[in-house]
């Protein structure tokens, strides 16, 4: 009997973005650390067999010193995803113009330094607007990805603002980061959203089935600071719920879980950063592992082909899940 289809996904958000948004100084010279986790990771996912997708940084991509790391990703079978270029989770207060101009430009640095023309959209902490989705459906991408249906997110903003370092303007602006408590309430199947351009596919971040609990990659390893057993338990509970709903689940990773505190001291606010990569890595080898076991893995690419060829997806418009404009 064929095993169900799990889509797996990298934001390879870099360092200088995480304390950018976290407010931390000295982000405005680009710190990076894609030479040290890239290979990283794509050690990880060739021991897998796995091919996921990546959603890349446009500022990443124009640097010719981040080619030779962006390009081993492409190199190595993996789709390519756009990111935006300046990874500010409040995109979804540019206007339409500095949308479209935002994703263009991602689009073509994005293109230049892998060799792909990303297909398929992440906004940054989750961002999406009206207007992202009229952008993405006029430059024809197949998918979107921004969703992240569960009702933490202001638990996690909360979280983040508690460790940071933001004045008021900019609390201002990332007021919506991770979401808002109407989040829980979309979807976490896939769904078209129906534009006035055009009709546009969107694969959420799948959360637990009916509690709307993360159980994405970074979530798991949190857990696994009080007790490995019990982020195990927890993830092959999500996983039975899954499959217990027919829900084909599409899952998260970050960078930072391929990292541990020895690798960047700098964003030790984040939550599991307390453990050093290599627990790190014994921990994201044994969920994969159960991944594996009960699902095969494709990229969003694949499963968003998939999903086009089914047409009793449910129809959704922007003003039906409260999408600002």
């Amino acid at each position: 009997m064929a095993k169900p289809v799990c889509s797996l996904s990298l934001d390879l958000d870099n360092q200088w973005s995480y304390m950018k948004t976290h407010g931390d100084p000295g982000w405005e010279a680009l710190p990076s650390y894609l030479d040290v986790v890239v290979p990283r990771v794509l050690d990880v996912l060739k021991q897998w067999g796995s091919t996921i997708t990546v959603f890349v940084v446009g500022q990443d991509a124009a640097l010719e010193r981040n080619h030779e790391a962006l390009r081993a990703i492409s190199t190595a079978g993996h789709e390519i995803g756009n990111h935006s270029f300046h990874h500010e989770p409040w995109l979804h207060l540019y206007t339409e113009s500095e949308i479209r101009e935002e994703i263009v430009r991602a689009e073509e640095a994005i293109e230049s330094a892998t060799g792909r023309k990303p297909q398929g959209f992440r906004g940054p902490g989750y961002s999406l607007s009206r207007s992202t989705l009229a952008v993405l459906a006029e430059r024809g991408y197949l998918y979107d990805a921004s969703t992240l249906p569960t009702f933490l997110g202001p638990l996690a903003r909360a979280y983040y603002f508690l460790t940071s370092r933001l004045a008021g303007e900019e609390r201002a602006q990332r007021k919506a980061l991770f979401g808002g408590w109407t989040d829980g309430l979309r979807p976490i199947r896939p769904y078209r959203w129906q534009l006035e351009n055009g009709q546009l596919l969107e694969i959420p971040v799948t959360t637990m089935p009916l509690l709307k609990l993360p159980f994405h990659f970074s979530y798991l390893l949190y857990i696994g600071t009080f007790s490995t057993a019990l982020a195990v338990l927890y993830f092959k509970t999500a996983l039975r719920m899954c499959r217990m709903t027919g829900t084909e689940p599409s899952l998260l990773l970050h960078p930072l879980d391929f990292l541990g505190h020895e690798d960047v001291p700098e964003l030790a606010f984040f939550p599991a950063m307390n453990l050093n990569r290599m627990r790190k890595l014994d921990l994201l080898n044994r969920f994969l592992g159960d991944l594996h076991a009960r699902y095969t893995v494709v990229s969003l690419g694949e499963q968003a082909r998939r999903l086009q060829e089914n047409s009793s997806l449910a129809v959704r418009s922007p003003g039906e899940l409260n999408l600002k404009a």
